[in-house]
């Protein structure tokens, strides 16, 4: 199940988003606007969820977490962007890791 979050999820809204994949949730981070949608079996389904909501395409990012490690990842077909410089699947650029690790700890950690 995808669902946009704005504030800390609750354990029943984590295990919710985590209901796909047994305990790791699908990440799509807007690093502007600070808000996320997680679950899911496909980022490009979180995302569009977004733009539909006044998200722009060049703020979203995706990615997962592990509820059981808390290790996060940067990988995401959503994340192939030649005219931004990311010519791959993880998100290469510093930065936009840092603003999606921001978010991710303050809304699902």
């Amino acid at each position: 199940m995808i669902l946009i979050i704005r504030k800390k999820a609750t354990e029943e809204e984590l295990q919710k988003m985590a209901e796909d994949f047994s305990g790791y949730i699908k990440v799509v981070v807007d690093i502007e606007r600070g808000i996320l949608a997680g679950g899911g079996k496909r980022h490009v389904d979180a995302e569009q969820l977004l733009l539909k909501e006044g998200s722009k395409q060049d703020n979203l990012w995706g990615g997962g977490l592990d509820l059981e490690t808390k290790e996060v990842d940067y990988n995401s077909m959503i994340n192939i962007r030649p005219i931004l410089g990311n010519m791959s699947r993880d998100i290469m650029s510093q930065e936009i890791r840092e603003k999606f690790d921001k978010n991710i700890k303050k809304f699902l950690m």
